[in-house]
């Protein structure tokens, strides 16, 4: 066996020999215990399934009370093997047996939370693993107040939300600083991709600032057991992008950039499929379309489409992500990038200021946070000394006040008649120009001073 006991497989920790009728002379089992575990202990799979079958709350009852009461490692090590060997054999059916009602008034979540800061790294690992088994199988709410019994007991049992709390306080502490050199970060990432489906354990993973610790693991791999990795990882961000909260961790980190680069790297379609859909998720979200666009994702995703992928979500997602892409470009070349060129103050005649289309489709955008660009528009008008800059001003503010419902009052009441008016006498002749227009529709109306223009 490895001196380090963490380094120990189940296979190596099974052929060990426990001497369960020791622990029932010092009354750490029972003697039901104890024919239970002679019954069960170092027999066939098959012959260890039947018994599962037959009477499965009470194996798990001995397991958990072993857990609870004896505290000697090579046991510990031991019990955890069987329970692992017995919910990977049935693909984690097993798990709903530590939920029966039988069971309603035994805390089995606890020997596992605290094992998880307890043990060496085989106790961790596997505690890790059996806790996020148990708890992803717990009964719905309307099964859980028809079963659970906990009001019959005087005990307190750890609550489902402690266990979450646990386990994102101990996965997130293995990603900051791993108890195992090679195998806490695997685990730990495996783990959250099954639990961060929880609503609850997402509100917690965000508020233990766990979505940095997930963007280091965003990068480009070859190897199989990394790729699995990423994809775990890249599975965990997807999930987080539904999430607004999360949303805001990620927008502020170098999490679009990574993606990116991964997409682009990679062959391996399941990895793919979920960094696309991640994509998908964000597009419309904060300014992450216009980082899209700036980090050349359009021809990315034609790249993309070049591939004979199988998945059909992948190719529709695909499909959706370059669409919604267009659109972000022609929004990003027409408000967004109107909004850029106001909030800097340096105004120029580039084609969107003259463009109708422009004005009708984007008069609505104007009324965004208060008028913000509407006001420093204004605000243009007394602060900039360029005389380019004042003439589109002046034009823009007429054209505002030509196609906004209600844009002679706005205009009105942000007080920017006098600004124009002050500019009718400037020494610029294009200046002057376009601050007449302004004054002659905020005065007589689109109609009236589209026909004196004219």
């Amino acid at each position: 066996m490895p001196s380090d006991r963490g380094e120990l497989s189940s296979d190596e920790v099974l052929r060990s020999d426990i001497p369960w009728e020791t622990y029932m002379t010092t009354k750490l089992i029972t003697g039901t215990g104890l024919q239970l575990l002679r019954r069960y202990d170092k027999k066939p799979e098959a012959y260890k399934a039947q018994l599962l079958d037959d009477d499965g709350p009470s194996y798990v009852r001995v397991f958990v009370s072993i857990l609870r009461d004896i505290f000697k490692e090579e046991t510990v090590e031991y019990v955890l093997a069987l329970i692992d060997e017995m919910l990977s054999a049935a693909n984690s059916k097993r798990a709903r047996l530590f939920h029966h009602k039988s069971l309603s008034n035994d805390d089995v979540y606890e020997p596992f939370l605290r094992l998880l800061w307890k043990g060496n790294w085989f106790i961790q690992e596997k505690s890790c693993k059996i806790i996020s088994m148990i708890v992803g199988e717990r009964p719905t709410a309307h099964e859980t107040v028809t079963s659970n019994g906990a009001s019959n007991s005087n005990k307190e049992i750890t609550t489902t939300d402690e266990v979450f709390k646990g386990l994102i306080e101990w996965l997130s502490t293995q990603l900051k600083k791993p108890s195992h050199p090679s195998r806490s970060v695997p685990t730990a990432i495996s783990a959250l991709s099954t639990l961060l489906k929880e609503s609850s354990a997402r509100s917690l993973f965000v508020q233990e600032d766990g979505v940095k610790l997930l963007i280091p693991l965003i990068t480009p791999v070859s190897n199989q057991q990394s790729i699995q990795l990423l994809y775990e990882t890249c599975f965990c961000v997807w999930v987080l992008s539904y999430y607004e909260p999360a949303i805001e961790y990620l927008a502020t980190s170098r999490s679009l950039p990574r993606l990116i680069e991964v997409v682009k790297g990679s062959t391996k379609e399941k990895v793919v499929r979920v960094v696309v859909l991640t994509l998908r998720n964000l597009l419309n979200k904060g300014t992450f379309g216009a980082q899209m666009i700036d980090l050349e994702l359009p021809q990315v995703v034609q790249n993309l489409k070049g591939h004979a992928w199988s998945d059909e979500d992948l190719i529709e997602a695909l499909n959706q992500l370059e669409q919604g892409l267009k659109d972000n470009i022609k929004k990003q070349s027409s408000f967004e990038k109107y909004k850029q060129e106001v909030l800097l103050g340096h105004l120029d005649w580039s084609p969107m200021h003259k463009d109708p289309i422009f004005w009708r489709e984007n008069i609505t955008s104007f009324e965004e946070h208060d008028f913000q660009v509407l006001r420093v528009l204004i605000t243009i008008l007394d602060t900039s000394n360029d005389p380019r800059t004042l003439a589109v001003a002046c034009y823009d503010l007429s054209q505002f006040v030509q196609c906004h419902p209600a844009g002679r009052v706005i205009v009105n009441d942000l007080k920017a008649k006098e600004r124009v008016m002050k500019l009718m006498n400037h020494e610029n002749a294009e200046v002057t120009k376009n601050a007449l227009l302004c004054i002659q529709r905020l005065f007589l109306g689109a109609k009236y001073a589209s026909f004196l223009q004219g």
